[in-house]
This record gives structure tokens, sequence and C-alpha cells, in this order.
């Protein structure tokens, strides 16, 4: 039976890149995504976008199509990727150019607009917010932006349109995969089964290394070979949407049935209901088996139809963080770094520090749990600490009082602090609501070279 041959060349924003051309090399693939967008990440690139209009796609575009471009010139790979973030259109122009410059013919490449009703959240601020409950216009911030979890509709009238080359913005996770699977095998968009079928594929592709051993390696419980060369995976799926997970010879990693499993798990609230703007999946029956050395066969997802509503990240100005850490070594580290806490604290009151959240933590002791579940555990006496503090405020201003206050530990004691360091962040959170299907236009466009 035909099978079509999907890979997976980034789990997240910043990964890296040389899995993805050892699969598009070596892998005898039909199409390769690259999902890099996060619930917050969309925003950030909403802001760069305001600053440069031809910017707010992802930050390691440019680096990443540098090398895409001169693999799929020898080994013609379609290309999906949302990539484009906050600006789909000024990526694919960019794309048009590097290819054209690299001397590339006979190359199309689309993009898919219609996620973004920034410019109508003035009709949403009744909304519910679904993190809270609370109308959106109880935010406390400056909103940014409001992108949509658009589904395949754009993917697969590009591909009908013979892009090579796919740019989204804000589109779900498996849309990625299922898009392709439905313009190859011709699925109706109310074959709700197949599409289950293909959300599961995509779910089991969108987050790269994780599914072949990367995020499944525990140590002496859970070994896998040769991180450091980690295989992404591949998916051979068939025409009735099961398939065969596994990677390409000589990489490291692993593709097992407990992988495949923790993977399918991932952010799963309810198996049988994983909702997404094409379909809701369900998992509750799903098979895998071991049927080679790094191939599992996956099979048994299902789905019903949609809600009807697209969800939708508004990302909004949240607040600073300021941050100060200082390290204390020796015998006496311990002491010196709750001394140093101490201080911090009459401190932060003498100068009228007004911060939402403050936090105190002793890396290597209590960063991670509770004090109750940290002394427990601690049966030693370090050598070394490092403190750190962090606080939520409203303002810049009380957010370098922080960093500043971290760093006079230096003279003001206790003795032998170093290597302080201090930071502020700019924080971008989200709120999600749900908007109809019917309020997004979605629109898609082709370039040639």
């Amino acid at each position: 039976m035909k099978t079509i041959r999907i890979g997976s060349g980034a789990g997240y924003g910043g990964d890296r890149i040389e899995p993805a051309i050892d699969l598009i090399q070596r892998g005898n693939l039909d199409y390769i995504i690259f999902e890099c967008l996060a619930e917050r990440t969309i925003s950030l690139a909403q802001k760069n976008k305001q600053k440069d209009p031809q910017l707010g796609y992802n930050d390691l575009f440019e680096y990443r199509f540098d090398k895409i471009l001169d693999a799929i010139k020898d080994h013609p790979v379609k290309v999906i990727t949302n990539m484009g973030a906050a600006n789909p259109k000024a990526a694919a122009y960019k794309c048009q150019s590097m290819a054209q410059e690299k001397g590339i013919k006979n190359l199309k490449i689309a993009y898919v607009e219609g996620d973004d009703i920034t410019d109508k959240l003035s009709e949403y601020m009744d909304y519910q917010v679904m993190e809270t409950g609370e109308p959106l216009n109880h935010i406390d911030g400056e909103i940014l932006s409001a992108n949509g979890y658009i589904g395949i509709k754009g993917i697969v009238e590009a591909l009908q349109n013979q892009a090579d080359i796919v740019i989204t913005g804000r589109v779900a996770d498996p849309s990625l995969a299922l898009g392709p699977l439905v313009y190859e095998w011709n699925w109706s968009m109310d074959d709700y089964d197949k599409l289950g079928k293909g959300t599961w594929i995509g779910h089991l592709l969108e987050c790269a290394g994780q599914v072949t051993g990367g995020y499944f390696a525990d140590p002496g419980y859970k070994d896998v070979p040769e991180l450091w060369n980690l295989g992404f995976p591949i998916i051979e799926v068939d025409e009735n949407g099961d398939g065969v997970v596994t990677k390409l010879e000589h990489t490291g990693g692993i593709v097992t049935e407990q992988t495949v499993k923790e993977q399918t798990l991932y952010e799963i609230q309810d198996p049988t209901k994983y909702f997404t703007p094409d379909v809701i999946a369900d998992f509750s029956h799903v098979q895998v088996q071991q049927i080679g050395k790094d191939r599992v066969k996956i099979s048994g997802a299902t789905g019903h139809a949609p809600n009807g509503y697209y969800k939708t990240s508004v990302g909004y100005h949240d607040c600073y963080i300021g941050e100060g850490q200082i390290s204390y070594g020796g015998l006496n580290a311990l002491s010196k770094a709750q001394l140093a806490k101490e201080i911090l604290e009459h401190r932060f009151e003498m100068i009228g520090l007004k911060y939402e959240e403050i936090r105190y933590d002793m890396i290597g002791m209590n960063a991670l749990y509770h004090d109750d579940i940290s002394t427990q555990m601690n049966q030693y006496t370090p050598v070394e600490v490092r403190l750190r503090v962090a606080a939520r405020v409203k303002n810049i201003a009380q957010a370098q009082m922080i960093g500043n206050e971290v760093e006079a530990l230096y003279t003001n004691g206790p003795s032998g602090g170093g290597g302080a360091v201090k930071n502020i962040k700019d924080i971008i959170s989200i709120a999600s609501i749900l908007v109809p299907v019917n309020h997004f236009h979605i629109t898609v466009h082709v370039l040639e070279v």
C-alpha cells in the first residue's frame, strides 16, 4: 500500500536544524513540517512587527531557510511551517528573495493569512477568558495581539495550488501534518475518523525529538543512545490514516511503544476529546505495536465534528520580572545565602518595593520544590549555593531595584559573594477566548521563483 512520508524538522521555535537537513537529504520524504510557535511567541512576534512591518516571523527563519533551500535543491521535499508567526507574508517574500539569490528555479511559495483578528478585538472584549472565567475586558494590561488557531483549510488550498513551501501564522500544531494528508488522500472534511487519525499523526510529529527519545530520556531508568545525535521522527501514513513511526538509521534516539505512548499523552487532558479546529480527536482506543527496530505501528484514533470555534490567543503586557542572582561558596555557603535572603527581605521593605509576587530560591537546594519537600530530600551540607530572587512588578523602575539590591550584596555583606547578575524581563501573557469560525477569513497567496 502506498504511504506518505512526513518528517518533523522542528519541535519548537528555537530547535536545532541539523536533524531536519538530515531528514531532507536521506529521508525520502514527501513532506517536512516545522512547528515553531508557542502560545507566547506569536505575541512577541507581534511586538516585533509593530516595530518593523517587515519583521514578525520566527527569529531563526532566515537561518533555517538558508539551509533548507540548499537541501531541497537536490532533494525535493514540500515544506510546511508556521514560522510565519505574526507575519507570514513578510516571511514568504523573504523566502522568495533568498531562493532567487541561490539561483533556485520553479519554486512556489504560499503563505496563509487570516488567523490575526487583532484589529477586530473590540468586538470580543466581553467574551469569557478560558483560564479565569472573567470577561476579556477585565485584563489588567495592554492588549497586543489576538490570533486564532486556524486549521488545515489554508494549507490544503496552498497544496492544491501546487505550493512547494507553505508558510502559515497561527495554526493548530497537528494541522501542519493533517493538511498534506487530507490533500494527498483526498479525505473528506467530514470524515472525522480519518481526521482524528491524521491529528494523532500531527500530534506525534509536532514536538520532533520528543517522540524519538529526547524528552523520554532518564539516565539509569530510560536510557537513550546518542542523544547528541538525536534523529527526528518520520511517520509513514497510508490512505486509512494508520502509520508507522520511525527515524533514520545511524542517528541517535529510539522509537518504541513507550516513546510513542508518552508523546500521545503529551498535553492531553481528556484523550476522548482532543479539541482542534479541524476535529475533536479521540485517542482513547489507539493501538501501538513494535514491528521492528525503531518502527512502531499506530492505529485506532477516531474523531468527532469540531465545536465551531477557534481557540484564540490574546497576548497582553502583564508585568515585568526583576531578577538578581549571587553565589556563595565554602563550608558556610548555605548560612551565607540564608543571611543574604534575610538582608534582601529587609532592604525591599526599606526601599518600598511594590511587588505582586516574589520568590527566593537556593538553586540546588529548593529552587524546584518547596522547602518542606526539599528539606527532607537534602541530607547534606552544600559547599556552593546560588541565591536567586525574582519578583513580578508593574513598572521597570521597580524591576531594576531587585537586581541592584542583589548586586549591592558584594560589598555590603555577607562575605564571599560572587558572580552576581541582574536581569529584567518584559512579560507577555496569554488569555484564551473562543471565537466562532465564521469570524475568520482565511486567504492563500502564492509567490513564484
